[in-house]
């Protein structure tokens, strides 16, 4: 088993007055070399972003895009003529393919919006950009692990590729072991709150812990705490 710990306090900062973000991966002006990717997962960031605003137009491609808001909503309108409203306890996910212009803008005028933005590599490339998201209620992921990102789930928004992200909220002193769904993958673990022991080390809310070339991870909260799997392959193809 191989593991690498990142703490909340050692990852990247980009402060722009109307966005406050946190990279756990190399991002936009922050770039460590040992910090550029964790297999399939590239970009992990904790984003704030201020009331009325938000990112404009923009393009991406070839990348699985996955926005998780933490608390508020977002507005996500793109090229395809989509116009959504992602809330709290909806997970959102854009295929971009062969190319998507979007933006994501702050929904409420008097609220901040936090959320959680993570890109994957995809599997297959250039694929018609596609747009899925679905609502996972709290009380179904209490002291259990709720996948809600799958290429294999109908319960699941879909992902072009083999990644499984799930949530977990935990009581204190609960455990729980998780089993790695695919040979070849890794686990990365991001504690959303509280504190949690991941076979025996310790973390701490907005951690970070990698883990591959296991087949299980055994999870026991600390305190009361929620976290975040995503599970996804170490090689890229």
């Amino acid at each position: 088993m191989k593991t690498i710990l990142h703490k909340a306090a050692t990852r990247g900062h980009a402060n722009f007055g109307w966005l406050n973000s946190y990279h756990t991966f190399s991002f936009g002006q922050y770039h460590n070399p040992e910090r550029i990717h964790f297999g399939a997962l590239r970009v992990l960031n904790d984003d704030t972003v201020s009331a009325g605003l938000g990112f404009g137009k923009h393009p991406h491609d070839n990348m699985e895009i996955v926005s998780i808001p933490l608390s508020g909503d977002l507005q996500h309108q793109d090229s395809t003529g989509r116009n959504e409203i992602i809330r709290q306890h909806d997970v959102q996910i854009m295929s971009a393919g062969s190319g998507i212009t979007h933006s994501e803008m702050n929904a409420n005028k008097d609220a901040e919006v936090k959320f959680l933005q993570i890109w994957v590599f995809p599997k297959l490339h250039n694929i018609t950009p596609r747009y899925e998201q679905k609502s996972f209620l709290p009380e179904n992921r209490v002291n259990q692990i709720l996948n809600v990102v799958a290429p294999d789930n109908k319960d699941a928004v879909f992902i072009n590729q083999d990644a499984w992200f799930s949530l977990g909220n935990f009581s204190k002193d609960f455990s729980i072991d998780y089993q790695i769904k695919k040979s070849g993958n890794g686990v990365y673990v991001f504690v959303l709150s509280g504190n949690v022991l991941i076979n025996d080390l310790t973390l701490e809310t907005r951690d970070g812990l990698g883990i591959w070339e296991t087949e299980t991870l055994h999870i026991k909260a600390s305190s009361d705490a929620e976290i975040l799997l995503i599970d996804v392959p170490m090689q890229l193809s």
